[in-house]
């Protein structure tokens, strides 16, 4: 289903994807020739600035598949192949192997297989002025010149990929009409023919895939979602490709688009998963998918907001902001597994009930914010964020963004590890200062707030509809959930500790947040009875707040919560996440009307 829809996927695209034996790829180095073939400079195609330089993508003819062999690409590679120069780090790798002379005979092979698959090209194609020059260049043997360019250090340093390029001319040689209809023709290859499992038409098997680039983490030089690397995964005596039967050009189809989705803006970074989508169709939601989602560019930081807005106020005017005919999307998340691609997740749904579910996300999460916050509608980069040590992604367990991500798709409860990790990280960080200002740090700060809210209220929803009531955007006086009005009950404590002694360097939050939360018993009798001496402190300083404060503390305790009965010994998870937002919304409250 996933090779299937990315092969149909690619023939939608078929007009503006490379064809047969062709791929887009970065040329950051060109070696510009004299129509003779002598050696004029380095042309240096980058742009952007340090680590983030990033060179010019040519339509190429498409590499070869490497390992350990000497095989050669059709007029690009990198310097040990187009003119026999040793990579530095290798070379240094093999003096210290004592294989120096081994890697420089390898060195001789590799530029000879460059100069051959030239060579090998129709005598047509062979004779137009840009080959002639090429191999003109490598047939003099000569290179001095292009050792002494100032650009060469730079070339050399980074292993990138070169290639030729006339004096005048705008495209590299191996862009040339002429080389990429050479290329397209010869991919009539002899092989095994059998019914290919994409298309179900009888093909040439293709023995092994077009690497898949762009997979956050994978192998720079590519990796694969099919392969058979072991004799242990083969069937029937067969190999490689043949288990699993794919032709030569459904393989290309499926790992072009593949490939072209990972370097658009049809992708997002989830975590470690490496997420792309597309539709079946033409259709806004493949342009919209990353703005619910994704960081906003910094020209335009509004962009994810005014996405979301739109999704939302469609609703509340009866109009769907994406119209719904039926149009299936698809969304596949793959994480880096050594030479391989694991596929996180995939989902497939109509583009209305996708819509539908991503409404219901961002409206789980609405929840009273601070002022100082400007931007309502949390990325899910935000969101992590929020539940991540030291907010370090990488330090989140692997398969957590993941399945965060499949539950908005799906619509389900998101899942525990979730819950689990911000609060984690509330108790972590409750006693945390700022190190600037020496204040106390938010430790349930909006992001967090919202996502524990969401994560309750998507819980209730599907798993106990009857027996919870939901969490709402603010504070809920009328709630009695014990855990709930702890939260309350322990964010007035706080203020009245604070309003009685100002400016103190450790509070009740600092000792006993963690506590108060998971085993109320054992912290909230003592709390209590530390509250009637900053309560006294109060009434003689502040009458009139001290009025105002004991009827809010009593408020919340005549339900009941007040006494042996209300403090429980211990609260769920579910429980102590509703602390934290009782305790959010009951400070919000609180910071609002004073």
């Amino acid at each position: 289903m996933i090779l299937q829809s990315l092969h149909e996927y690619y023939g939608r695209k078929r007009d503006s994807l490379p064809g047969d034996g062709i791929e887009r790829k970065e040329l950051p180095f060109l070696f510009v020739l004299k129509p003779d073939g002598a050696f004029l400079h380095i042309e240096d195609t980058r742009q952007g600035e340090g680590k983030r330089k990033r060179g010019n993508a040519f339509l190429v003819p498409q590499g070869v598949k490497k390992s350990v062999n000497v095989a050669a690409n059709l007029l690009w590679g990198n310097v040990e192949y187009v003119i026999g120069q040793p990579d530095s780090k290798k070379l240094e790798e093999q003096r210290k192997k004592g294989k120096e002379k081994h890697y420089r005979e390898r060195l001789g092979d590799m530029c000879s297989a460059f100069r051959t698959e030239i060579e090998q090209l129709p005598s047509e194609v062979k004779s137009t002025p840009e080959v002639a020059a090429v191999l003109a260049f490598l047939s003099s043997g000569n290179f001095t010149h292009v050792l002494a360019d100032p650009l060469w250090p730079q070339v050399s340093a980074t292993g990138a990929n070169v290639s030729f390029k006339l004096t005048g001319a705008e495209s590299p040689v191996c862009s040339a009409s002429g080389i990429l209809a050479s290329v397209g023709q010869s991919t009539e290859d002899k092989g095994e023919t059998r019914i290919c499992l994409i298309t179900g038409n009888s093909d040439v098997v293709e023995r092994l895939h077009p690497p898949i680039k762009g997979v956050w983490g994978a192998q720079t030089s590519g990796a694969n979602i099919v392969s058979f690397n072991l004799s242990a995964f083969n069937s029937f005596a067969r190999e490689q490709g043949s288990n699993a039967p794919v032709g030569k050009r459904a393989a290309f189809a499926y790992t072009t688009a593949l490939n072209h989705l990972l370097v658009s803006k049809q992708r997002i970074q989830i975590g470690d998963a490496s997420t792309v989508f597309w539709a079946a169709e033409d259709n806004k939601m493949e342009s919209l998918l990353s703005q619910f989602f994704d960081e906003p560019p910094q020209d335009n930081p509004d962009q994810g907001t005014n996405a979301v807005k739109e999704l939302l106020e469609a609703t509340l005017a009866g109009t769907p902001a994406i119209y719904d005919d039926g149009t299936r999307f698809y969304v596949l998340g793959l994480a880096p597994n050594a030479a391989r691609i694991a596929v996180r997740f995939w989902h497939v749904a109509t583009v209305g009930d996708l819509a539908g579910h991503i409404r219901q996300h961002f409206e789980d999460l609405e929840i009273v914010r601070p002022q100082y916050v400007e931007r309502p509608f949390l990325s899910l980069k935000a969101l992590l964020l929020a539940v991540s040590p030291l907010g370090d992604l990488d330090k989140l367990p692997p398969k957590l963004a993941g399945d965060f991500m499949k539950a908005i798709l799906d619509g389900t409860s998101y899942p525990q590890t979730l819950l689990q990790a911000a609060l984690r990280r509330i108790h972590a960080e409750q006693a945390k200062k700022d190190e600037k200002t020496g204040k106390h740090r938010d430790h349930v700060p909006y992001a967090r707030a919202a996502l524990i809210k969401a994560w309750l209220n998507r819980q209730t929803r599907n798993a106990n509809p009857d027996q919870e009531r939901k969490i709402t955007m603010s504070l809920d006086e009328s709630n009695i959930n014990s855990g709930y009005r702890l939260g309350r009950l322990f964010a007035v404590l706080e203020k009245v500790q604070a309003e009685a002694n100002p400016g103190l360097n450790t509070t009740i939050r600092d000792s006993y947040f963690g506590s108060a939360s998971s085993t109320p018993s054992a912290v909230f009798p003592t709390l209590m009875r530390r509250n009637q001496h900053h309560m006294t402190k109060l009434r003689k300083e502040k009458p009139g707040l001290y009025v105002t404060r004991d009827k809010l503390i009593q408020t919340i305790c005549n339900d009941g919560i007040d006494g042996q009965l209300g403090f429980r010994p211990i609260l769920s998870l579910a429980d102590q996440g509703r602390f934290v937002i009782g305790y959010y919304q009951q400070r919000q409250d609180l910071f609002t009307k004073s």
